[in-house]
């Protein structure tokens, strides 16, 4: 945001975010930069990445942990070496779920293909398309799986309690400039988006659930968006740069992609076009959250460690949760939202889950803002 006046800093303006990630380039290896229509878009090195998301938000994706406190060690790295580039452009970084002044409208997104076509799609669906895209921000912890089973149970157990964990790491004070009326602003966006793509994964509780069933969803939702950069025959053909980067609202990955086994890329961009609230990658990606101060996120990757990591504690959760129905999980969802901080989610009130979960130390007297110390979510 700017300094000045708490406004949104976007991607084409004078020393905008497009100045912020050259003045960052440096200290990045120049072979990994990542460019679109003539425009720096994204960074990398080993252990870290730095990218956009569609207004200009600054997505800091950190590399493998071996433990949730290597987080903040990474990510102070990164901030030494941007602080000094934020203070002389005269804005700074927040950590909110939303823009706390700037209204989606006010927001340009930037010089991706993708996020052009995303906005042509999302702003005919759902109701919130272009609020998410241009002015929301949020934190995501990624866990590793050993194998099919594995990987199910864990999509579950994260589908199931994100929605509590959502609650007490809530942190959106704002919504288009005024107060924040929903308990979860980012489940209300996502959840009336474009429910193909987005909310629960369809038939997860069906205990014949496996991968099978996930690529058949993937595959035969429409893209919204085709990127064949990385495909053989559309390259050899003579495609033009926007024949290769276009538009795919009806189709889908069978009608876009050859009828062949697909390339790692081809297969990352299709899941890239699911936003369910666990994705399922090469890892498995939790993506309940809001956007959170560093402290809090690393609280929150430790409540996520132990409660996937430990055996006792995930033996107890799927114990507690074994045979809950998909419609049981949108109950619960719908529960937090109508009732708040009175709400009681698969039954319990939310005293019950934060000792059930072990959620204390929630750090939430940390502000996202530095600026507005006082200024916290209700």
């Amino acid at each position: 945001m700017h300094n000045s006046d708490d406004t949104a800093v976007t991607y084409y303006e004078p020393n905008g975010m497009e100045a912020l990630l050259k003045r960052l380039a440096p200290y990045y290896d120049e072979d990994k930069e990542y460019w679109e229509n003539g425009h720096l878009v994204g960074l990398a090195r080993p252990g870290v990445a730095v990218s956009l998301e569609p207004g200009g938000q600054v997505e800091t994706s950190i590399g493998i942990l071996k433990k949730p406190s290597d987080l903040n060690t990474l990510y102070s790295k990164f901030r030494r070496e941007l602080d000094p580039i934020l203070d002389d452009l005269d804005f700074r970084l927040i950590n909110y779920g939303y823009q706390p002044k700037s209204s989606f409208a006010d927001v340009p997104v930037n010089p991706k293909d993708r996020y052009d076509a995303m906005t042509d799609y999302l702003g005919r669906v759902g109701q919130f398309g272009p609020c998410m895209m241009r002015c929301s921000a949020s934190t995501q912890v990624s866990i590793d799986y050993v194998d099919e089973r594995d990987s199910i149970e864990k999509l579950r157990l994260g589908t199931v309690i994100g929605p509590i964990l959502a609650y007490f790491f809530r942190n959106t004070p704002y919504f288009e400039g005024e107060k924040n009326p929903w308990p979860l602003l980012r489940q209300r966006m996502w959840d009336y988006l474009d429910f193909q793509r987005t909310n629960v994964l369809p038939g997860l509780f069906d205990p014949r659930y496996g991968w099978e069933d996930y690529a058949i969803d993937v595959l035969s939702t429409p893209l919204m968006f085709a990127d064949l950069t990385h495909t053989p025959e559309a390259v050899a053909s003579g495609a033009t740069p926007k024949e290769l980067h276009r538009p795919a609202f009806r189709e889908n990955a069978g009608e876009v992609y050859p009828d062949r086994e697909l390339n790692p890329y081809e297969i990352n961009h299709i899941i890239s076009t699911h936003f369910n609230d666990v994705r399922l990658k090469n890892f498995i990606e939790l993506r309940h959250w809001d956007s959170l101060p560093i402290e809090r996120a690393e609280r929150l990757t430790e409540i996520v460690s132990s409660l996937f990591y430990v055996p006792e504690h995930r033996d107890r959760l799927e114990s507690y949760f074994e045979g809950i129905s998909e419609e049981e999980v949108f109950e619960a969802k719908a529960n937090i939202q109508a009732h708040g901080r009175e709400a009681t989610p698969y039954g319990q009130p939310l005293d019950f889950w934060k000792e059930f979960l072990g959620l204390e130390g929630l750090l939430s007297d940390i502000p996202g803002d530095l600026k507005h110390p006082d200024v916290f979510q209700e």
